[in-house]
């Protein structure tokens, strides 16, 4: 069973970096597709970036697009997002996900329990 611990989160000013990690077990993330979402108080979850199994391709919101980057390192089976020049709207719990696609449908699935980002102004 895949499990997915996210961390790394806190409370910063505007303009600083703050760098999520979440560590995962039970699945190699080499293959998976892991997506980091977040949700801001009343609003829903929302896509931030990804990271395709075996190409590694990236993609990004629009919002993270030019200040995430997101990245792993396979050998500590680890998915990182690094957030540069943070704003208040990016304040949220960030959640990982985990997919690992078998076949061309999920045959893995995980979400982490989140992790806290505050930006203040």
């Amino acid at each position: 069973q895949v499990q997915l611990v996210e961390s790394g989160g806190g409370l910063v000013e505007t303009g600083e970096s703050l760098t999520l990690s979440c560590a995962v077990s039970g699945g190699p993330t080499g293959i998976a597709t892991v997506t980091w979402y977040r949700q801001a108080p009343g609003k829903e979850r929302e896509f931030v970036a990804r990271i395709s199994g075996g190409s590694s391709s990236t993609s990004y919101s629009v919002s993270a697009k030019g200040r995430f980057t997101i990245s792993r390192d396979i050998a500590k089976n680890t998915v990182y997002l690094l957030m540069n020049s943070l704003k208040p709207e990016d304040t949220a719990v960030y959640y990982c996900n985990y997919e690992r696609f078998v076949g061309g449908t999920v045959d893995q699935d995980a979400w982490g329990q989140g992790t806290q980002v505050t930006v203040s102004s």
